[in-house]
């Protein structure tokens, strides 16, 4: 099984180095941490997660999305535990013949992931109060 969630920094120039000989198009994503959300100044993240769900619902977009844009080679790294601002929370990469295909993709696991899967961020701000933020269906 593919693991597609990390405690570790996600190491962006293997993880998006790929494709292969048919791959005319790769689309990649790489979501950071921001320094502020609504007005507020951040200092880092903590995402928590069901992680055996998580697994399985990422595996779930990543074969629905494949099949429904004829992409084989799709890819997902999502960070959980505590992140400081500029980390990469979340990494997509998408391969394929061409460069629509390779986008619609992308966007659509990038949109079903903060839809369903079942990780749930926690804001830590620099006057050291911190909330819950909701993160499905909205940008993060």
């Amino acid at each position: 099984m593919t693991v597609h969630l990390t405690k570790s920094p996600i190491p962006l120039e293997t993880f998006l180095a790929g494709g292969d000989a048919g791959s005319g198009a790769a689309a990649l994503f790489v979501g950071l941490v921001r320094n502020e959300h609504g007005g507020r100044a951040v200092s880092a993240l903590r995402y928590e997660c069901y992680e055996a769900m998580a697994e399985k619902e990422i595996a779930r977009i990543i074969e629905e999305a494949g099949r429904a844009h004829g992409v084989s080679d799709i890819r997902v790294l999502h960070r959980i535990g505590l992140l400081e601002v500029g980390e990469a929370a979340v990494a997509i990469a998408v391969y394929s013949a061409h460069r629509e295909e390779a986008f619609a993709a992308c966007r659509r696991v990038l949109e079903e992931i903060k839809a369903a899967v079942p990780i749930w961020k926690h804001e830590l701000y620099a006057d050291g109060a911190a909330e819950w933020v909701c993160c499905r269906g909205e940008a993060r």
